[in-house]
């Protein structure tokens, strides 16, 4: 008799039902929702202006198209690299990083991944247990938070907002009745274009160390600066994860290539974690992307578009927005104030698509709690965009402002 027919002359059972995790139960990424919504407008023939991703407008560098092309004609390169990536790409960020910040990390301690979103994951599983507690600075990057609730770590609010001159208060996790086991900090941080001054920066690097708390330090943003400078924190400590990516500097979002830099204690359990989980990051994309590095004149020149569609919306928009924005010097987004028009960030955004065809991100993807006053505006499309925006928007509040009706409904 057959193991099936045995089990059918058994006790009845009744049917189980199809487990779904409960770390799946994550909020959605809203700027990822937006683009999906703003995408099928365009494709009926909508005219869409996009401000709602952080996503280059402008291509990889010429440089790392050619370098490609070169590698997949090799055939070696069609295999796996070692977990931590090609021997090329990490030495030639070693000499980044001696260039850009006079500071020489050991190719041991530099890891090559998918994109800045896996070092997240691995920095969170590696340095820390189910259970913990990691302060992050709000209003912050949403997928931050949700992954770290999805791996059972508990993300706690440290306030940045326009009380606390958007920056993260160190007095403020003093006055918790325990400290947090990480501290996760961006610099310049998305969504508010904070730029940490080097003594800020230090501060925060000391006060982990002294604490025992692991620092988390996102530099994707980096070389993405306005009328300041944005430091390292391996300047300031051995002991942070950085974590950096070709992403945004480099304009390579979907090649999906990004790194850290580890102190010692992690490099073995990151190492072993990455060889686990993704093998690799693509080994023609790493070896690309050793080109970019030397297309310093081709990447400025994107940096000199971001600040001028920066200024665009500074000056264009309406006044209101911007009096209560926060202080965008860096990265390319601005965190605009709403709270004259509307107390639903959400609401707004989708009639802002729906009416005038410009999407943005609501407020509450960065900060649940009163978010819901902002929204963010990417600037790093087109310039031409940027004005017609302002234009579209300058409309849409307008009619806001003269139909009460339509304010008390939701605005």
């Amino acid at each position: 008799m057959g193991m099936l027919a045995q089990m059918g002359e058994g006790r009845s059972q009744a049917k189980k039902a199809l487990k779904v995790s409960k770390r799946s139960a994550l909020p959605p990424f809203l700027a990822l929702d937006v683009m999906r919504k703003a995408g099928e407008l365009s494709q009926a023939g909508e005219d869409i202006v996009h401000l709602e991703v952080g996503q280059p407008s402008s291509a990889a560098p010429k440089a790392t198209s050619s370098a490609l092309i070169s590698a997949l004609e090799q055939t070696p390169t069609h295999g796996y690299s070692v977990a931590f990536g090609v021997m090329g790409l990490r030495a030639r960020l070693a000499q980044h990083y001696s260039d850009w910040y006079d500071v020489q990390p050991h190719t041991d301690n530099i890891a090559i991944t998918v994109g800045s979103s896996t070092a997240f994951a691995l920095a969170f599983m590696a340095a820390f247990d189910e259970g913990d507690k990691i302060a992050l600075p709000t209003p912050g990057y949403p997928a931050y938070r949700n992954l770290m609730e999805g791996l059972g770590l508990e993300a706690v609010p440290l306030s940045a907002g326009p009380n606390q001159g958007w920056r993260p208060m160190l007095a403020e996790m003093e006055s918790w009745e325990a400290l947090p086991d990480g501290l996760m900090i961006a610099s310049p941080s998305n969504p508010t274009g904070v730029v940490l001054s080097d003594s800020e920066l230090a501060e925060i690097c000391r006060w982990c160390d002294k604490k025992g708390v692991r620092l988390i330090s996102d530099e994707i943003y980096h070389g993405l600066v306005y009328g300041c400078r944005a430091e390292t924190a391996l300047n300031y400590t051995k002991n942070a994860i950085v974590i950096n990516s070709m992403s945004k500097y480099f304009s390579m979002t979907g090649w999906r290539i990004g790194w850290m830099i580890l102190p010692d204690d992690l490099v073995s359990a990151v190492e072993k974690l990455a060889q686990n989980l993704f093998i690799s990051a693509p080994t023609p994309n790493q070896i690309a992307a050793i080109a970019a590095f030397d297309c310093t004149d081709e990447l400025e020149a994107h940096c000199q578009r971001y600040a001028q569609n920066r200024e665009i919306l500074m000056t264009g928009l309406p006044r209101q927005m911007i009096e209560g924005a926060a202080p965008c010097d860096g990265a390319f987004y601005l965190y605009a104030d709403i709270s004259h028009f509307s107390d639903d960030a959400v609401k707004f955004a989708d009639s802002l698509l729906a009416r005038e065809g410009v999407a943005v991100t609501p407020g509450v993807d960065f900060d649940p709690d009163n978010g819901h006053q902002y929204v963010r505006l990417s600037f790093s499309g087109r310039t031409q965009d940027m004005h017609e925006a302002c234009k579209r928007i300058h409309q849409f509040v307008g009619d806001l402002s003269s139909n009460v009706a339509v304010k008390l409904a939701g605005f």
